[in-house]
């Protein structure tokens, strides 16, 4: 296997992603976006990038706050996640800039590009599908589903998959509906998975309930919805 950053830019925002592909394959392959959580591009999705690199795709973890960027507090996630969230025509610029990044990999078939994303990642990658951005599908783990920009009639393109805890105090069963209606009036391809007994982040281990009991590692989910996911991108890549 094989690892690297890569540099790109949003305007004058530099961003410092990472790839991670088997370098001892030929030919091009599909690609797949990763999107981190709301801390930055950290070892989490890394290891991730590294586990869709065993599976034969070249995977690449988008640097949404630029410059590699890490954050270490609540407070500062509110903020600078939040800014983004509320600003979603910022935030799906960047992702856009990534997108670009991953399609450009001399490695990669620009024609079978997904996404995938984490908390705030997943909310990223669920922008892209509502923008109209060419991937064939996108999955979002325990990621926000709200939006200052719905998603009009016929514009997502790519297949959706979520995959949200039952019990995630972040994302209530309001939010989940509300999501489900907008993809509905959109007449786009998407599921809804809800895993049972499951808070926020359930896909990262160190996810300890020592920030907030309602976010913690679910190891049945964490698996599960890896499956789903592996499952889906043989669909939608065929």
């Amino acid at each position: 296997m094989r690892t690297e950053d890569i540099d790109y830019q949003d305007g004058n925002l530099n961003m410092r992603g990472y790839a991670a592909y088997d370098d001892g394959k030929s030919g091009r392959r599909p690609g797949v976006l990763v999107v981190h959580e709301a801390w930055g591009l950290g070892e989490h999705v890394m290891e991730r990038a590294k586990m869709l690199a065993d599976m034969g795709y070249v995977a690449f973890c988008a640097d949404i706050y630029g410059d590699r960027k890490q954050i270490s507090t609540m407070e500062e996630v509110m903020k600078v996640a939040g800014d983004l969230r509320a600003n979603p025509q910022k935030l799906r610029s960047r992702a856009r800039a990534a997108v670009a990044a991953l399609a450009a990999h001399p490695q990669v078939d620009g024609s079978r590009l997904g996404g995938i994303g984490f908390c705030f990642g997943g909310t990223t990658v669920l922008e892209l599908a509502r923008d109209g951005v060419g991937l064939k599908g996108v999955v979002a783990f325990h990621g926000g589903l709200e939006t200052q920009a719905p998603a009009q009639t016929g514009a997502v393109k790519a297949s959706v998959l979520v995959c949200t805890g039952a019990d995630d105090p972040m994302i209530p069963p309001a939010q989940v509906n509300a999501f489900e209606d907008e993809m509905r009036k959109a007449k786009a391809d998407w599921q809804v998975i809800s895993y049972g007994g499951t808070v926020h982040s359930f896909t990262n281990p160190k996810a300890d309930g020592s920030i907030a009991p309602g976010i913690l590692y679910n190891e049945s989910a964490d698996k599960r919805s890896w499956a789903a996911m592996t499952a889906f991108f043989k669909e939608v890549f065929a």
